[in-house]
């Protein structure tokens, strides 16, 4: 599991008992935080990287993209520190990639559920992002920002070098890794909201993602991945 974390301390513990618990490994990033998110991490027993300085949540998965693939691990699942995301389901995602033989398995809020709700003006967003997603997969998406994913080589490997940065990464991360051939699937799961924190998420950053987004995606992603032949890992 790897674990994304700015300012995170009341709700980390929690989430890596529960992974470890669950048989898997561990990994926290520790994003800059100010507060004691990297000595609970620690405490709590995830293996730690500790960024200098804020990167954004992109920049903080990439390394530990990179982390997991440099340890020889073949596949991850990335998870939010704020404990929306439950432990108990990465075997579902897992179960879901070996099965479907998927590079990306992505746990959606939607799918099955009408038990998480969204503010009216950001779940019409969040439906045209689906629209342009399923069209690129080839498949119907309903999620396309969970932050809850199980990514596996030869992906993970390019994700390593290449994970965009900024603000929206994983909806922009889905749409290149699509347009490149990598296999998706979707999964239901059920997610809570924060149970501790403050958001980071940057208005500014949002209004203009949905520009972009709107216009259809005419401005272009803004990273670039090898192409897949199509077949499907055995």
């Amino acid at each position: 599991m790897i674990i994304p974390a700015f300012n995170e301390e009341g709700s980390l513990s929690d989430v890596v008992i529960r992974t470890l618990r669950a048989g898997f490994d561990c990994l926290v990033i520790d994003d800059g935080s100010i507060d004691k998110t990297a000595a609970v991490g620690r405490a709590a027993g995830a293996y730690m990287i500790q960024m200098p300085f804020n990167v954004g949540i992109g920049g903080a998965l990439r390394c530990g993209f990179k982390w997991a693939v440099r340890n020889g691990y073949t596949s991850v699942v990335q998870c939010d520190a704020d404990g929306q995301h439950s432990p108990e389901l990465i075997s579902k995602l897992i179960t879901c990639r070996e099965e479907s033989g998927a590079h990306l398995v992505i746990g959606s809020r939607f799918r099955e559920s009408t038990n998480y709700s969204v503010g009216a003006a950001r779940g019409f967003l969040m439906k045209r992002m689906a629209t342009r997603a399923s069209k690129a997969a080839g498949i119907t998406l309903t999620d396309t920002t969970s932050g809850f994913r199980c990514i596996s080589q030869p992906l993970l490997g390019e994700f390593a070098n290449n994970y965009p940065v900024e603000y929206m990464e994983s909806f922009e991360a889905l749409i290149v890794a699509a347009s490149a051939g990598y296999a998706m699937q979707e999964v239901a799961c059920e997610m809570s909201h924060r149970v501790a924190g403050i958001p980071s998420n940057r208005p500014v950053q949002a209004a203009g993602f949905t520009i972009r987004v709107l216009l259809g995606g005419l401005l272009g992603t803004r990273f670039k991945i090898m192409k897949f032949n199509n077949q499907l890992p055995t």
